[in-house]
């Protein structure tokens, strides 16, 4: 990088001061850096700098912008030792959705025809247990045992323990609930 001498000398001769400030801001461990990395933010921009000013003005201006940054930079940032936080933000990817939302429909599509159409109206559109069984055209007693049926079917499909209804998850031992934690 092609630079007039005077203009390095008066970068160079601006470090000890640099580094006071630096140290006024951010203390005597990133001073340092922090100094460095306003000498290379001028650099990279000299050709902004007007020759009939002062250049330890200038490089004050930019030392403390650049400790700003840094200091907004920081406090977004989260400390993460273990990486438990960036855990949580994971997600799992769209093929295994997409290929649990294919395992449900097979099973569903496995149900008889009875179970299936009660389980839907119950569970997918949320009708009440009186309106899916008007809508299928059955007692209520049957429609709540088709329901029931339905679950514990595609749970085995599924190979899960027992069917999750709701918030609760039923055990299929002694057919009562337990809260699902």
């Amino acid at each position: 990088m092609n630079m007039d001498p005077a203009i390095r000398d008066a970068m160079i001769a601006a470090i000890p001061r640099l580094r006071k400030f630096a140290v006024s801001l951010a203390g005597a461990q990133q001073a340092d850096d922090l100094v460095q990395e306003t000498l290379l933010q001028a650099c990279s921009k000299i050709r902004l700098f007007n020759p009939t000013s002062q250049m330890l003005p200038w490089l004050i201006t930019i030392l403390r912008n650049q400790f700003y940054s840094q200091y907004r930079k920081r406090r977004r940032e989260v400390e993460d030792v273990d990486g438990a936080y960036a855990e949580a933000l994971m997600i799992e990817p769209s093929q295994m959705t997409h290929a649990e939302h294919q395992d449900v429909r097979t099973a569903l599509l496995r149900l008889p025809i009875e179970m299936r159409e009660a389980l839907i109206a119950v569970g997918w559109r949320g009708l009440s247990y009186q309106e899916a069984a008007r809508a299928c055209d059955c007692p209520i007693g049957t429609l709540r045992s088709r329901v029931h049926r339905a679950r514990v079917s595609l749970a085995a499909l599924l190979d899960l323990d027992g069917p999750v209804i709701g918030a609760y998850e039923w055990s299929g031992i002694n057919g009562l609930g337990s809260r699902a934690l």
